[in-house]
């Protein structure tokens, strides 16, 4: 389970005429933090931080990265590890709970989720209300703020049993919302969720079974499905989870705060950058295109998507994961020569062999292959960032769940540096110039 953060010493701060003295706090792994919780009582100052990006905002247990060693834990345990050996269901254990379950509390778990994946009849009006051409993902935002209305009976944030009920209830039924989105979109009937499928066969059925005629589960693609729900788990304090974060801070109900993830998510610099790759590499469209490509990008001409990340400023460890099964999904639907795979391939070929890109660290990561393997497994662009949401539902209601349970949280509050005209006189309107 998680530590409580240790003292490293302290930090001394001269402004002005003050000197302030900053306690240092040590975590299990990674930088120490200087606090500046009483800087602004100590010296009338604050700190500019634009983007957040040298503020640890809150104290967590669930994920650790490291940017420049391109490491990413669950829990402590690798992300690579977890793709290759486990499943979804139990690393959503694993990020709820603090440990990997075992044999009897992974059955009760699994069931858990397998009791709760049907929506209330009535859910399904909310569809209705929408134009038969919306967005996925502005369908998942009306619709999963919408899940407390159906739910009183888990609303009380304080009480550690409702808000177990309410993270089992998110879980499972994301992906029939999803499912149910998507079939919206293309003007399919809904299908019913199956308690004899495990969570990725169940959620692919949902999304591709016809009424016409029965449908049989890859177990490729499923397998693929699950190693890509398990990459998008969780990812620290990014800007959605934090999103979570701060509306929960407020008190609002953890389906609104979701909902607000969800909405953050949608942004192309976030959720949406996968789609931005495949984009890219249709516009590309041979590998005989490339190095006018790369040129282009030198030259500020194109925008290289699915290269580099905030955080890391390695090799994205979850990009050899997701090449893996790009690999396995191609080889089992699709076609290994694939004029799309094949620009990706040697893309990524190129670009890490130019230095260019290596004095940049622009390295491939998770966004570049996880479109096309969507792709090849037959979602359009809509719903790339709908299946991004599903996956990250269990990390911000772990997240939430952890910042509920800290008694040290507070609503959040940032400051502002503020740059504007200072106290003046109102002016009637007929003695303006």
């Amino acid at each position: 389970m998680t530590e409580q953060a240790k003292s490293a010493g302290t930090a001394t701060l001269n402004y002005a005429d003050k000197s302030v003295e900053l306690p240092v706090m040590k975590g299990t792994t990674g930088p120490d933090v200087i606090d500046i919780r009483k800087l602004y009582g100590a010296t009338d100052a604050f700190t500019f931080d634009p983007g957040f990006t040298s503020t640890a905002a809150c104290e967590s247990g669930l994920t650790f990265i490291d940017g420049d060693q391109g490491v990413l834990l669950h829990r402590g345990y690798p992300i690579d590890q977890l793709a290759s050996k486990s499943n979804f269901v139990e690393v959503c254990h694993l990020l709820l709970h603090g440990e990997l379950p075992t044999a009897s509390e992974y059955e009760a778990f699994e069931r858990s989720i397998t009791m709760h994946t049907m929506l209330h009849s009535q859910f399904d009006r909310f569809f209705e209300g929408f134009r038969r051409d919306a967005h996925p993902m502005a369908i998942m935002v009306g619709t999963v703020g919408a899940l407390s209305a159906f739910y009183h009976d888990s609303l009380d944030i304080h009480d550690p049993v409702q808000r177990n009920i309410s993270a089992i209830r998110l879980i499972a039924k994301m992906p029939t919302i999803a499912a149910r989105a998507f079939k919206y979109h293309i003007g399919q009937p809904f299908v019913s969720p199956r308690n004899d499928l495990n969570y990725s066969e169940n959620f692919l059925r949902m999304c591709f079974a016809v009424p016409a005629e029965d449908y049989v589960v890859n177990p490729v693609l499923a397998r693929a499905m699950d190693r890509i729900f398990i990459l998008h788990a969780d990812h620290e304090q990014n800007a959605s989870t934090s999103t979570v974060r701060l509306a929960g801070s407020s008190g609002a109900n953890p389906f609104a705060c979701i909902a607000a993830g969800i909405a953050c998510l949608w942004g192309p610099s976030h959720g949406g950058a996968n789609e931005e790759a495949l984009t890219m590499l249709k516009e590309i469209g041979t590998p005989e295109r490339i190095p006018e490509f790369i040129e282009g990008v030198k030259a500020k001409k194109y925008k290289l998507m699915g290269f580099g990340h905030r955080v890391y400023k390695n090799y994205d460890p979850r990009a050899k994961v997701m090449q893996q099964s790009a690999y396995e999904v191609l080889d089992a639907v699709g076609d290994p020569n694939d004029p799309l795979f094949q620009v990706a391939k040697e893309l990524e070929k190129v670009a890490l062999n130019d230095e260019y890109f290596i004095e940049r660290k622009l390295f491939p990561n998770v966004d570049f292959y996880s479109g096309i393997t969507l792709s090849a497994m037959g979602f359009p662009t809509s719903m790339f960032t709908v299946l991004f949401a599903l996956a990250r539902t269990v990390g911000w209601i772990a997240q939430w769940q952890e910042m509920m349970a800290d008694p040290s949280q507070k609503i959040g509050r940032p400051r502002q540096l503020y740059t504007g005209p200072t106290e003046r006189d109102y002016v009637p309107i007929q003695s303006r110039g």
